[in-house]
């Protein structure tokens, strides 16, 4: 850590050459906007000791209704990207939405003053934040605060991989501002910060959890049933169905808790909170959207689930089984057709793996194809997110009429639920991941939402209880 006592405000997170060095950002920043009558970012990145946890920070420091975000993957060499606060918010609505947002990132970043990228990946000026599953998702209230496209610019943001940290300070500076009244904002921010660890969940809470199902689990059943009847009736090939349970805690539940919880539990998923005003939209997942570096793409096929068991022997078994599973087999080849489909017109090649893989997390086990694309132009992290989302993992086959079967079967808005979340740079790279075995927090009402893949062999009943394996995620970190 870097020598305070843990729980203390931490000065001096800026040494007086990167506080000079932000001067000179924030000095050509205010001439640029003063030319141009808009604001302009400004930014400068600092190298920190090992040991900082850039989660915890985050967590810790947030305040009350404060944007914040934190995006983790344990197994990979500690990869991590966290950010506080709002230098400024970019949001897109409609069909077209990706590619807007893309756009007024790539304008953003292209005017900004700021240091140049040199680290981990995400160090430098990023955005970060996520798009809801449909183009208009997320109408109904317990989304307010989460637009179907929505990336920020943090005002504080952490890189990390393995032991090298890296801190980006961003501020938007506006004609009128000045620099003294900038490094102000800037000093009384970093001030806030604490070193705190990731709060514990209460192990004996006073009062008791309740978890219901807005629909009934025959709701669930009947859905995959007529959804089978549209794919042998030549409808579609396959359509994703989802559920919602919430949980009702008898006291307000803790993001920073649970987030500590599923980075230990699920070290090979993607780990990340999203935080707008009162709520928090929190995942383990295990599947990959999308990663671009420079003119290579990567992404994975994830389609077919099995649940886990304790015993060694019964879960190779059990992973055996999905493997020579036709009905999963077939769920996980229509998902590499599609993606192989979207990439190709934009890349001089794409390969996928001959056969699927076994991926396993705590509790469930996948078929996995990993996926490549040397691409052919530059195209950012964003808009390939468009390009791919949905993929038939989380939407259906063709998608056209998957997308308007989804809503009518489901009977809930999925809002950022199976849409991608990540962030990216101001060279185009990044990095997005589904949200999956994910929950929507807000005070003492938590919404989780796990979805499966309907074929023409799938089983109602099967359905549902995989759609359970996959609750089971979250579930036991909510409901205590």
């Amino acid at each position: 850590m870097r020598g305070v006592a843990t729980g203390s405000s931490t000065p001096g997170w800026l040494d007086a050459r990167a506080r000079e060095r932000l001067g000179e950002r924030i000095e050509a920043a205010l001439r640029r906007a003063r030319a141009s009558g808009s604001p302009v970012l400004a930014s400068a990145l600092v190298t920190l000791p090992a040991g900082v946890d850039p989660t915890a920070v985050v967590a810790g420091s947030r305040r009350p209704g404060e944007h914040w975000f934190c995006f983790e993957q344990p197994d990979r060499d500690g990869a991590a990207l966290a950010g506080l606060g709002c230098a400024r918010a970019i949001e897109a609505t409609g069909p077209g939405r990706f590619q807007a947002v893309a756009a007024r990132w790539s304008a953003a970043s292209a005017s900004a003053q700021s240091d140049p990228a040199d680290g981990p990946p995400g160090s430098g000026l990023a955005a970060v934040g996520g798009f809801a599953f449909a183009p208009d998702g997320g109408a109904s209230p317990q989304w307010s605060g989460y637009a179907p496209a929505s990336l920020i610019v943090p005002e504080v943001c952490f890189a990390r991989r393995g032991e090298d940290i890296r801190m980006t300070v961003t501020v938007d500076v506006a004609p009128d501002d000045t620099l003294e009244e900038r490094l102000a904002g800037v000093e009384r921010r970093l001030a806030e910060l604490r070193e705190d660890e990731l709060p514990l969940l209460d192990p004996d809470p006073v009062g008791s959890y309740s978890v219901v199902s807005p629909m009934p689990p025959s709701h669930y059943e009947q859905a995959v049933a007529q959804a089978v009847q549209r794919i042998r009736a030549g409808e579609l090939s396959k359509v994703v169905l989802a559920r919602e349970v919430q949980v009702r805690a008898p006291v307000d539940h803790s993001p920073g808790a649970v987030l500590g919880v599923l980075r230990e539990a699920f070290p090979s998923c993607y780990v990340f909170a999203v935080g707008r005003g009162a709520s928090t939209f929190l995942a383990a997942s295990p599947e990959l959207l999308v990663r671009r570096e420079g003119q290579r793409a990567s992404t994975v096929a994830l389609a077919g689930s099995a649940r886990r068991s304790a015993d060694p022997a019964v879960d190779d078994h059990l992973g055996e089984q999905l493997r020579q599973s036709d009905k999963d087999r077939e769920e996980n080849a229509i998902v590499v057709r599609r993606i192989a489909r979207s990439l190709r017109p934009h890349s001089v090649w794409v390969t996928a793996a001959p056969d699927p893989v076994l991926v396993r997390v705590a509790n469930i086990q996948h078929l996995a194809t990993p996926i490549r694309a040397q691409l052919a132009a530059p195209i950012g992290a964003v808009e390939l997110a468009g390009l791919l989302h949905p993929t038939p993992a989380v939407g259906g086959e063709p998608l056209d009429r998957a997308e308007r079967l989804i809503p009518a079967l489901e009977g809930l808005d999925r809002g950022w639920y199976a849409g991608p979340v990540g962030w990216t740079d101001a060279a185009g790279d990044g990095e997005f991941c589904v949200a999956l075995r994910c929950a929507l927090m807000g005070g003492t009402l938590a919404s989780c939402y796990a979805g499966c893949g309907i074929v023409r062999d799938s089983d109602p009943a099967a359905e549902l209880a995989e759609s359970e394996i996959k609750l089971a995620a979250m579930l036991p970190v909510l409901a205590g």
